[in-house]
């Protein structure tokens, strides 16, 4: 009994220590004071109605300006960007283009067309706020964005005067009742090549289509070479802490054909530059809950590269070079996931991606688990009959060790009042004691530890559930 008695108390303190975790995540996070945006971003004249607080979308922008090194060089023996650039960055002020889906809520810099603030309209940023989740943002209090361009030869963002400024139709674009959604950001160089830069989204998608579609009306063929990056500070994950010995990871992951997953730590990018080229994969930097990730075009030989510029870390692709001759088009495209670890969205957007879903060190009952409850809501169509049907199946499948554990309890409570003469008998020779009562449980076949063992099986169901 006194075996059982902390065993029980073992794993009741197990149990509200977690709660107490979860509780501290859920309701006693310390939120920032807001800062007021004194200078609202202006779009094409007019402005962006910004929230008052830090993750608002246009706040801090002006500062926002990606450096020169940002930009990859398309090969190796390229000549870095001048220094001008980053003169005419700081003091440039670009403008900003808005667009908002069913489960989005972009900002994207006219400047280079890169996304500098994704919100997550389905998720919210805590329990107790209605505040969506912002997962990409550019402000003082973190920096952590989508990039994309041309370089190489023609490439307009390698060109010293600095990154193009896109030309939008409009200063915000809604998805409405429509399905699709596309926004074109239109660019022409001196040289007389139209370029126009198109997003493209899906109603109910984290999945963000980028295209390029070159027009040369220029003399000379056009050469470039399209890439795509996630630049990223070292800021702590907000949606993840440590409990039970596990932490989720926080860092960028490649899929290649050498690896189909592997990590590459803050450490590793700041030691030294990951570089691997490899037919198709994908660059993606993961936390807990969510990923962000770029999947150039499938069927060509990509280049994955990792750079540390002014204390942020870079992680992206270049694709092979392109030539457009003159009076020629091409097409230039990748597509960029932004969103929850949703696995069926993740393995419809590329192979291996599902991978950065992380289950923790109990990912063997984890995953069986979330693949059990999957199936049951593709037949009840609801999440909560799913809740209940696989209790029920865990319920099931220790139906025979409680059924074990429920005789045992029995015959304890039998034999109890025996048990109580041998300690009344024997009470000042504990050795003694201990010795018949062994007795008793071998000749009755009494496991003291029966009533315990349903706990102990279900502890990991639990905490492989309370992680995921």
């Amino acid at each position: 009994m006194d075996v059982q008695r902390v065993i029980l108390l073992s794993a009741l303190a197990l149990i509200t220590y977690l709660g107490f975790l979860q509780w501290n995540q859920d309701y006693n996070q310390p939120t920032s004071a807001p800062q007021e945006v004194v200078n609202p971003a202006v779009i094409n004249g007019g402005t962006i109605s910004n929230r008052t607080g830090s993750n608002s979308p246009g706040s801090d922008l002006p500062g926002s300006a990606p450096t020169a090194d940002d930009i990859p060089a398309a090969t190796d023996d390229a000549v870095a960007v001048t220094g001008l650039q980053q003169e005419q960055q700081e003091v440039s002020s670009s403008d900003l283009v808005r667009v908002q889906t069913d489960v989005f809520d972009l900002v994207i810099d006219s400047r280079g067309g890169d996304i500098i603030y994704a919100a997550l309209l389905d998720h919210k940023d805590r329990i107790t706020a209605d505040d969506p989740f912002v997962l990409l943002e550019k402000n003082a209090k973190r920096t952590y964005v989508a990039q994309s361009g041309l370089v190489g030869r023609d490439g307009p963002d390698a060109s010293p005067e600095g990154r193009p400024v896109f030309q939008s139709a409009s200063s915000s674009y809604s998805l409405d009742d429509n399905e699709l959604l596309s926004v074109d950001l239109k660019y022409t160089t001196e040289a007389g090549v139209n370029i126009i830069k198109r997003f493209s989204f899906e109603r109910g998608s984290y999945r963000i289509g980028l295209d390029y579609l070159i027009d040369n009306q220029s003399n000379s063929p056009f050469l470039s070479t399209l890439f795509g990056q996630l630049k990223r500070d070292q800021s702590a994950d907000p949606t993840s802490g440590t409990s039970v010995g596990m932490q989720s990871y926080l860092g960028a992951v490649f899929s290649t054909d050498e690896n189909k997953y592997e990590k590459v730590t803050f450490k590793d990018m700041d030691k030294d530059n990951y570089k691997q080229t490899s037919q198709d994969g994908w660059v993606a930097f993961s936390q807990h809950y969510f990923v962000s990730a770029w999947v150039p075009k499938p069927g060509e030989t990509h280049t994955y590269q990792t750079r540390k510029v002014n204390d942020e870390f870079i992680a992206g692709f270049l694709s092979p070079a392109v030539e457009v001759l003159p009076g020629s088009t091409a097409e230039l495209s990748a597509n960029l996931f932004v969103g929850p670890k949703d696995q069926e969205q993740l393995e419809a957007t590329a192979p291996n991606l599902k991978l950065t879903v992380d289950y923790g060190w109990l990912w063997w009952i984890a995953y069986p688990l979330y693949w059990l409850l999957t199936t049951i809501q593709s037949f009840v169509g609801n999440w909560g009959l799913a809740i209940i049907g696989i209790t029920i199946t865990v319920k099931a499948a220790l139906f025979q060790l409680n059924a074990k554990a429920f005789r045992s309890m029995a015959k304890m409570r039998k034999f109890g009042p025996e048990m109580m003469r041998m300690k009344e008998l024997y009470g000042d020779d504990r050795q003694k004691m201990s010795q018949e009562m062994m007795k008793l449980y071998k000749k009755e076949k009494i496991n003291p530890l029966g009533g315990c063992l349903p706990i102990v099986a279900q502890m990991p169901v639990f905490i492989a559930l309370y992680w995921y």
